[in-house]
């Protein structure tokens, strides 16, 4: 592996709380290519684990709660023919995961008031456009 995962700031993946499964990529069959164990699975035990501050970890749980299993998050990749690069793969997947996830949430939006004079600009340019299509009505010809 190439290091611990940030996941932001401080905090990182913790390589003993990480559990990690192989087995055969699935997909169309060819020399070699499904007898090699290059499917990764990686489970972090999100409820379990003391690597997360306590608010962050309330807030994955919260957030991810339909992905658990159990407290429990897993990521599959199987993109690579690589087992190696499977494995890179699913641990930059969960580190975004969780970095998505223990997010803060965002600043609530302000209501502001539209300008007047933009709303009148708005309904001059639409009266305007209304004349023209008016305008090409053929009733005037005669």
């Amino acid at each position: 592996m190439s290091g611990p995962y940030v996941i932001r700031g401080a905090v990182s993946l913790p390589e003993a709380e990480l559990q990690w499964r192989f087995s055969r990529s699935s997909g169309p069959g060819g020399q070699h290519v499904n007898t090699s164990d290059s499917q990764v699975e990686l489970r972090f035990d999100l409820a379990a684990t003391n690597s997360l501050p306590e608010v962050w970890k309330e807030r994955a749980l919260e957030r991810l709660a339909s992905r658990l299993v159990g407290g429990v998050v897993t990521v599959r990749a199987s993109e690579h023919r690589s087992q190696w690069r499977n494995r890179e793969t699913a641990a930059v997947r969960l580190a975004s995961l969780l970095a998505e996830a223990t997010a803060p949430p965002p600043r609530p939006r302000r209501a502001t008031k539209i300008p007047r004079g933009i709303n009148e600009r708005r309904l001059r340019e639409k009266k305007q456009r209304a004349d023209t299509k008016r305008g090409r009505s053929g009733r005037d010809w005669g």
